[in-house]
């Protein structure tokens, strides 16, 4: 598994918290680490994961600034 971190916008809160939670552990392959304002850490399968962890945090209303592996 490959480790990244998303940088988020729109996460302001607690809720924003639980929501981006939520919308990552739904992605198979998917294993968050860590759920911060304005980042999450998660391991990940492969790329292909990383794209649904990005559209799933962007589903949920919050804005992807960029994603960083390593």
């Amino acid at each position: 598994m490959t480790e990244i971190t998303i940088a988020v916008t729109g996460m302001t809160c607690g809720h924003c918290l639980n929501a981006v939670n939520a919308a990552v552990s739904a992605v198979p392959g998917a294993e968050i680490k860590s759920v911060q304002i304005g980042r999450v850490e998660a391991r990940v399968q492969d790329s292909s994961t990383t794209e649904q962890v990005r559209s799933a945090i962007e589903a949920a209303g919050y804005r992807v600034e960029g994603v960083t592996s390593g």
